[in-house]
């Protein structure tokens, strides 16, 4: 016997993507105003995007770890990036 879901599985339902691609932007604000930054995320090869707004440093701190990472996944529901994955028993 095979599971059963209890919903239809659609787009929505998948809660946990593979960063596929990404894009930083900024904007600028108004005269004297700090801009924004942007970080827009390409997920399973263009099945889903999320754009995220973001503050200067952590456009620094994230394009360093999106360039480094050989596996990134983000977690829809929660908004969360996770980079990488290890094994357990393993440094």
């Amino acid at each position: 016997m095979s599971p059963t879901p209890k919903q239809p599985v659609t787009d929505d339902s998948i809660k946990v993507r593979q960063v596929s691609h990404y894009q930083f932007t900024w904007v600028a604000g108004d005269a004297g105003k700090r801009g924004t930054w942007t970080l827009q995320l390409v997920l399973d090869a263009g099945a889903w995007e999320e754009v995220l707004t973001i503050e200067a440093d952590d456009a620094d701190n994230l394009q360093d770890l999106l360039s480094t990472a050989h596996t990134v996944f983000y977690d829809v529901s929660r908004q969360t990036l996770m980079f990488g994955t290890t094994k357990v028993g393993h440094h």
